[in-house]
């Protein structure tokens, strides 16, 4: 058997070797990254390059970004408007590196920005493309927009009962309700939280899980909205994703989305109401509510007038009738030389009445005269 060798000697014989094969080399490879490790305050990433066959990984190699490269993870996020986790498919230039304690590693250099965002485009249309084909989605060339069943939907004259879709303890959670609660008409509204992840591999179900729980309440709210804060690792694959556009196109309530974006739309944006960020959802309620709440008044003040104008012109109406009256009391009919003949003390007022055996009395202004009926003409 030959002498045991140190095993420092056998390593720097590799690390001899790969940096006299692959010294001053980089490469440009594809793969899909997984177990994606962050540290924001250092400035470094670990993680593993994989290549699969069908969902066996056929290829693994661990990745890692130092701080003098970390900053292309922050710039591809922002480029990509996806959050830099496993699962993304990338293109990026590796240079190959060995270290005597953590082996060998792909130093991550610069990340191909144009790739991912052509890919994740794709996708999109894709999914577009099947959408429409199950008519589920219709593109309207005339406006340049996509309508579904749902943003179809009239809305209701006020939209005061809401049904809200967000992340706890979110910038978007907080900036709706205070535009909501905050607002100087003083109208009022009854949110209802349905608080859970929007972003993240989850979060599609998650989100999907919510809108069974409101359609089994839909007689309890106005509108659904679905929001999220904006910045630069806004995710945009949960909301491109087929099954959940599918659900929103087809809700039976109407739903809006501010999920905090303002350069891309989603596939649920098109299938709902898209309103860029929670702010805009909320002032969007809000100024839907005020137009019927402006009718209100205006109507209001309609009616207001229009009674005021029946009741001036019944109540001059009531001032003619009492003056007509007036003018046909007896006293009055009897001053302007006309006058009352009565019988059996009843006023006569047809020859035919007259019973031409009793007196009748003729009354004048001043004074009554009786008579004897001799004869009848």
């Amino acid at each position: 058997m030959a002498m045991a060798r140190k095993l420092s000697d056998v390593v720097s014989e590799i690390e001899d070797a790969i940096k006299h094969r692959f010294w001053g080399r980089s490469f440009t490879i594809k793969a899909e990254i997984a177990d994606v490790k962050k540290y924001h305050d250092k400035k470094w990433c670990f993680l593993k390059f994989v290549e699969k066959q069908g969902n066996f990984v056929s290829t693994e190699i661990k990745g890692i970004f130092w701080s003098n490269s970390y900053d292309t993870i922050l710039q591809f996020e922002k480029a990509t408007g996806q959050t830099f986790e496993s699962g993304l498919e990338i293109t990026c230039t590796v240079i190959v590196r060995f270290h005597q304690r953590y082996g060998l590693n792909l130093e991550v250099s610069e990340i191909d920005f144009a790739y991912t965002i052509g890919v994740l485009e794709m996708e999109k249309q894709q999914l577009i493309a099947r959408l429409q084909k199950e008519n589920i989605l219709k593109y309207e060339e005339a406006t340049g927009r996509y309508f579904s069943f749902n943003n179809s939907l009239e809305l209701p004259l006020v939209m005061q009962r809401i049904a809200f879709i967000t992340a706890p303890e979110s910038d978007g959670q907080r900036d709706f309700k205070k535009v909501l609660s905050a607002n100087k008409y003083g109208l009022a509204f009854k949110v209802t939280e349905f608080l859970t992840r929007i972003q993240g591999d989850a979060a599609t179900a998650l989100i999907l899980k919510e809108l069974d729980t409101i359609a089994g309440r839909a007689d309890e709210f106005d509108v659904v909205v679905i929001a999220r804060g904006g910045g630069s690792d806004t995710d945009f694959k949960a909301f491109n994703n087929y099954d959940l556009a599918k659900r929103v196109a087809e809700f039976p309530i109407p739903i809006l989305t501010g999920i905090g974006h303002d350069r891309n739309t989603s596939i649920t944006d098109m299938a709902a109401r898209q309103r860029r960020t929670p702010t805009e959802a909320a002032t969007f309620i809000l100024d839907h509510n005020l137009i019927f709440d402006r009718e209100l008044e205006q109507m209001k003040s309609y009616l207001a007038t229009i009674s005021k104008q029946r009741l001036d012109r019944a109540k001059m109406e009531l001032n003619h009738m009492r003056v007509r009256l007036s003018n046909l009391a007896p006293e009055k009919v009897l001053s302007r030389g006309y006058a009352i003949v009565i019988q059996h003390g009843k006023i006569i007022s047809e020859p035919a009445n007259i019973d031409p055996n009793a007196p009748i009395v003729t009354q004048l202004k001043t004074s009554k005269i009786t008579s004897l009926i001799t004869d009848i003409q």
